[in-house]
This record gives structure tokens, sequence and C-alpha cells, in this order.
């Protein structure tokens, strides 16, 4: 890897976002030019673009993450940017967590952007003014532009916090993200912990993740954002989630590296965010966070639940028959 680490030298940037950017390329140029688009329309002072190298057996590859680099070369605004590029492959979870790593050695925070998530324009400033309101609060690890609430309004504030920090379009910052380790060495202990109990209370949610978990430690998941999440969570950090979505992901398509489809999906709509309002409390949203897991994560048909719930009725059965008997004929009241 020959990383550029240097910054260019530009002049000082007016008018523009503040905050930098991190940007996540690697061979889908297509995708690229969207995506970069929507930067260069925020004008940020600050741009560090990690690329990943093309894969060794590919044919396409090497034109394609050259076609890809070449797009971002166009830095039309007064803008410091600094590159990291690989120039053979590392795959996504040496990658994006090493790029990520650089990328704090930068800056004390950054919005982070993959080249398939295509944002809405309040997502800059939702990110920017969240940034600096919880720059030093411990409790909140995360702001993520993802909603998957299918409407449904959590509080009466811009955004609620959750322990999910979908990744599709997010920010951070160093205090936070030093705290990450790609190889996840506290799991095995973390695992049978009653921290770990107490985190995943709902016994269906720590079957699930406790199964991915154990997949990533032995590493037949080649990624790096459930490290990300197992870490969030194993230092009881929050993620700021907006109320409506702000930013999705185009990249649903046969040339995914991870959501791949047989033709090219769209992704889940945006939204205005609107003038910013805080909630009242940082504190987890347990409603919307078991909406999150049943849909995103299949808890609700998760054949655990199915079990879990003919035992408890099992259960209840023991301690009152009466509740039996009245069950049973209900039902073959419904059927007479």
């Amino acid at each position: 890897m020959s990383p550029a680490d240097e910054p260019q030298p530009t002049s000082a940037m007016e008018g523009g976002l503040r905050t930098a950017i991190a940007y996540l390329i690697f061979n889908r140029p297509r995708h690229t030019r969207e995506t970069f688009a929507a930067i260069r329309a925020q004008r940020p002072s600050r741009l560090l673009i990690i690329a990943d190298g093309p894969r060794a057996g590919h044919s396409t590859d090497a034109d394609r993450c050259r076609e890809t680099r070449e797009i971002v070369e166009h830095i039309d605004w007064p803008c410091e940017v600094q590159r990291n590029y690989a120039d053979e492959n590392m795959g996504c979870k040496r990658r994006v967590s090493s790029g990520l790593d650089w990328v704090f050695t930068q800056v004390e925070s950054a919005i982070i952007l993959e080249d398939d998530c295509l944002p809405h324009p309040d997502f800059f400033p939702y990110c920017d003014a969240l940034l600096a309101r919880y720059a030093t609060d411990e409790r909140v690890s995360v702001i993520t532009g993802n909603n998957f609430q299918d409407g449904n309004q959590r509080g009466a504030a811009s955004y609620y916090f959750s322990k999910f920090n979908h990744c599709w379009g997010w920010a951070t910052w160093r205090r936070a993200w030093q705290k990450y380790q790609v190889d996840m060495p506290y799991w095995s202990t973390w695992k049978t912990s009653a921290d770990w109990r107490r985190k995943t209370p709902d016994r269906v949610e720590r079957a699930v993740f406790s199964d991915l978990f154990d997949r990533v430690s032995r590493g037949e998941i080649d990624t790096w954002d459930y490290q990300w999440t197992a870490c969030v969570w194993y230092y009881g950090g929050l993620t700021a989630t907006p109320n409506v979505n702000l930013v999705t992901n185009i990249g649903f398509g046969p040339d995914a590296t991870h959501t791949i489809a047989q033709g090219d999906l769209e992704g889940a709509p945006v939204g205005e965010l609107g003038s910013l309002t805080h909630p009242e409390q940082v504190r987890q949203n347990v409603a919307a966070d078991q909406y999150v897991f049943n849909r995103n994560f299949g808890g609700k048909e998760h054949p655990l639940r199915w079990r879990n719930r003919f035992r408890d009725a099992v259960a209840r059965a023991r301690r009152a028959p009466a509740w039996l008997v009245r069950k049973c004929g209900n039902i073959l009241g419904r059927h007479t």
C-alpha cells in the first residue's frame, strides 16, 4: 500500500461544509459519480479519500478502480485533500478499518460516506450540528443518517437515540473510533458476561448477535461494521438517529460486494429533516430498536421467537390451567 498522506496545499474555504468528509471508494465509477456530486455540492473544506485496490483474478477491476479514482481527482472548490490508496486489494474488513484508523489520526471528527451511499442535502448540516453538540458527551458514539422506522415518529425531536449504529452514511469522533478493534479481542470473554446479557436482554436478539459476532471473530465474514456495532455496545454508546431517512443506499445490484441483487434496486427514499430540534434526554428508544431488530434482523420471524412463545404458553398453562381451558374454548368456539 502506498498512501499519499500529505495534504495538498489549497486556499482557505468560504461558505462550505467545515466538517471533514471521509469518502470510501473502490471499483464502482457509476455510483461514485452520483455520490461524489452530492459531496461536491457541499464544498467541504477537507476531504479524505480512501480507496481499495483491484482484486486478483478480476479482469475488470484494474480499469474500474482507475476510472473511479479519476472521478475524485476533479476537485473544483477550495479544499484540503488527502488520499489513502491501496495498490492491491485489502478486502472490506481491512481496507475500511485501516482507512478510518488513518482518518482519525488526521481529524477529530468526520462524516463518513461510501461510494454507494447517496445523502440528502440535510444530512450534512445534521451531522455538522450534532458533531458539535455531542463532541464531549461520552454517551453518544455515532450519528447515523439512516432511518428504518417506515414512517413511525420516535419522539417529538428531529432525532432519537438508538443502540443500532447504521453505517450507510454516518459520523463520529476520534474519541469513539479510537476504541474500535477490528478483531474484537474482548468478545470471547464479554459474550459470557452479565454485561452482555444486560445489554441484550431480548433472548432472540442475544442469539442473533452472538452468532454474528462469533462468525466475524472466526473470520467467516469479511466486514468491519459488525465489529463497530460490538464496540459501541461494549462501551455503552448510543447513536443519534434521524426521524426521517437522510441517506439511501444505491449500491444494491449485481456488482455489489455485500448488497448483491440480480438487478439494480432503488434505495430507500430520503426526506427533508427541516429545522433541527433536539431530544430532551439522551436515552435509548427501546420501542424503535425493537422495531429495527424485527425489521432488519428478522427478529419477529426468528425460530427462537416461536419456540420461546410456545415455551411461555406451556409455562403459563402449568401455572394457571384455567387460562388454557379458556384459550382452547375460544379457539373451538371460532371453529364451530
